[in-house]
């Protein structure tokens, strides 16, 4: 990606620099600490264009600067509301079609972020479900505080929260009360979201304790598609959820390589690209 000049005040700039800051602030949700190096990898900027977004993140108290990077403040609990509102067309688009997959009467399962939580709201406004009668008409299970919030206010949708420790980075319960309540539960369908999806290393996140809890809604799932913008095909992070051969199909978006695309299906793993 070019990076643009600082010096002009042009759409072009305003609008990359609001992607930045969008992108950071996911970032630092996710990992609760960020790096310049890590940043300047993340967004292909140089390490001076980070240090000027830590300096303008930190002067609204949405950061601490540390030696070399920043950490989340206090008030980072609140980020995945008021930042992860503003998506892209792309997550958009593959969460419209998450979304059309869900059938009537289903127990479908969510995990914490972006693309899930997204897609949650697209499954609740159907009207179809909606217009079923029945209550109720869809069974939401999910370890993501912000998802069931929304969908406990659907009539139609019976809405499961897990137990467990919540952690204000992702909104994402974890722990062994988390393990206890899903071990007694079956899901039809898993939409999981993903830091990072490789063919040889399978499905991932950067948090081990998410990791853990996702792994299991993958086990308790009788079909799982993985939600992820192309960015993160081919990435591997942290902690591993699943093998390949857990996932049924990848949902993603038009700007997913080719190449890639053609070593999943060979993998058995059908690519949807929205």
């Amino acid at each position: 990606m070019s990076e643009p000049t600082e010096d002009g005040d042009g759409e072009e700039q305003r609008s990359d620099k609001a992607w930045r800051t969008r992108t950071l602030l996911d970032l630092l949700a996710q990992r609760g600490r960020l790096s310049v190096v890590e940043a300047t990898a993340e967004l292909g900027v140089s390490e001076a264009t980070v240090r000027r977004d830590f300096a303008a993140l930190a002067s609204q108290q949405l950061v601490t600067r540390t030696h070399g990077g920043v950490v989340a403040a206090s008030v980072a609990y609140d980020l995945p509301v008021r930042y992860r509102s503003s998506t892209s067309g792309e997550k958009e688009r593959i969460a419209v079609a998450a979304a059309a997959m869900v059938r009537p009467g289903q127990v479908i399962g969510f995990n914490g972020g972006t693309t899930t939580s997204l897609t949650a709201r697209h499954v609740a406004s159907r009207q179809d479900l909606a217009e079923i009668g029945e209550i109720p008409a869809l069974t939401i299970v999910t370890n993501a505080l912000n998802i069931g919030t929304e969908m406990v206010l659907r009539p139609h949708i019976r809405t499961v929260s897990l137990g467990g420790v919540a952690r204000p980075q992702s909104y994402e319960v974890v722990g062994p009360l988390a393990h206890q309540v899903l071990r007694e539960l079956w899901l039809d369908h898993l939409f999981l979201g993903v830091d990072g999806v490789a063919v040889d290393s399978g499905a991932s996140c950067y948090h081990e304790g998410e990791a853990s809890i996702n792994s299991l809604m993958v086990e308790r799932a009788q079909e799982v598609t993985v939600v992820a913008g192309a960015e993160k095909l081919g990435r591997r992070s942290f902690a591993r959820i699943c093998d390949t051969a857990a996932i049924h199909r990848i949902l993603t978006d038009r700007g997913a390589d080719p190449q890639l695309v053609a070593d999943f299906e060979s993998k058995g793993v059908e690519l949807v690209l929205a």
